[in-house]
């Protein structure tokens, strides 16, 4: 805990002497000072390079000619078995009626047509007045513990 502290005023000593009164007052000194004038470059001579040989010539290359391919006799492909696919039954089997139970026969009770009249509850009623705004006192008002004491 104490190594991050010392490190940080080492820190802080190395970076803020350089800022000292003198530094500055002879940055400032130097900004006084006349220009002095760029020195000037001196121009190097020329240099001609000679001339690059040619490119010599390469003969020309003759390839033989590639071989021909040799003939791949055809393929035939292998009799397949003459086996007659099986055939799938067009309509299906009528299942017996005596696995599924029959409903008994009941009425149906009947709805009513009509519903019975809401009651009557009456709305509240909407205001047909608007409120006034408040309005904005244009002094401001005193307060005891902040204004001077009386003289006496």
């Amino acid at each position: 805990m104490a190594f991050p502290k010392i490190f940080f005023l080492l820190f802080s000593v190395a970076v803020l002497s350089p800022s000292s009164v003198h530094m500055s007052q002879a940055a400032r000194h130097l900004l006084d000072t006349p220009a002095l004038p760029v020195p000037t470059i001196p121009s190097l001579p020329q240099t001609t390079l000679p001339p690059l040989p040619s490119v010599p010539t390469l003969p020309k290359m003759t390839l033989p000619p590639l071989p021909s391919l040799p003939t791949q006799p055809k393929a035939t492909l292998p009799p397949l078995p003459s086996n007659p696919l099986p055939t799938l039954p067009t309509a299906l089997p009528p299942m017996p009626s005596s696995q599924i139970p029959s409903l008994p026969k009941s009425a149906m009770p009947t709805l009513p047509t009509t519903l019975p009249p809401l009651p009557a509850n009456p709305l509240p009623s909407l205001p047909t007045t608007i409120p006034s705004i408040p309005t904005i006192p244009s002094t401001i008002p005193s307060i005891p513990f902040l204004s001077p004491p009386p003289s006496n």
